[in-house]
């Protein structure tokens, strides 16, 4: 499942469509690869492949202008990194040693206040949110709206932590878009099981 998140959102291309985004012939992006030009990789049936980050790198060196269509880069979000905003240190640590232990390759991000959390998550832009709504002077509500419908964040995969007993608290976080929500005690296994879930769906 690691690797999963590894290669969760890779974007891969084919020689043809290569050659349709620079403006060539099929056969020029298919010399680029055999000359060593253009890193690619083969298919079991012999098809040339090349890496997003691997074209895009190549486009930059030649001067060639980057289409618009990989330009996201920047904005998106890294599917390989969770953050724990949460303001009780004992529960964001043990959290953060939980996931760490039981999915190694997820960069694990802490956060203990409403600022910090949100210079990180502008910066780093995490695929995985767990956001506490208790978080002291901020309205985790407004918080998770606005990760959610916010670009600069690269729309990442939210999960919500409270101990609030609303009945109606659930509804209304996942109406603000949240994907996930859980109440306290936590559960360890169950935070796991929904970014297993996640990883598994895309």
């Amino acid at each position: 499942m690691n690797k999963d998140i590894k290669n969760k959102r890779v974007q891969i291309f084919s020689a043809l469509e290569v050659a349709n985004m620079c403006g060539v012939v099929n056969q020029t992006a298919i010399n680029w690869i055999r000359n060593g030009h253009l890193k690619a990789f083969n298919t079991p049936g012999g098809q040339y492949r090349v890496y997003k980050d691997d074209l895009i790198t190549f486009i930059r060196n030649r001067g060639m202008r980057v289409p618009e269509n990989l330009q996201d880069d920047d904005s998106s979000a890294n599917w390989k990194s969770l953050i724990i905003i949460d303001d009780d240190t004992g529960l964001n640590n043990a959290i953060a040693s939980y996931v760490h232990k039981n999915m190694p390759d997820l960069t694990i991000l802490q956060s203990f206040d409403g600022f910090d959390a949100g210079a990180q998550l502008v910066e780093k832009k995490p695929g995985f949110v767990l956001l506490d709504l208790a978080l002291p002077g901020v309205n985790g509500q407004e918080i998770c709206k606005r990760i959610k419908t916010d670009p600069a964040f690269g729309k990442p995969f939210v999960m919500v932590i409270t101990a609030l007993t609303e009945d109606s608290l659930e509804q209304e976080l996942y109406d603000l878009g949240a994907d996930k929500f859980f109440r306290k005690p936590l559960v360890l296994s169950d935070l796991i099981d929904a970014i297993n879930a996640e990883v598994e769906a895309s």
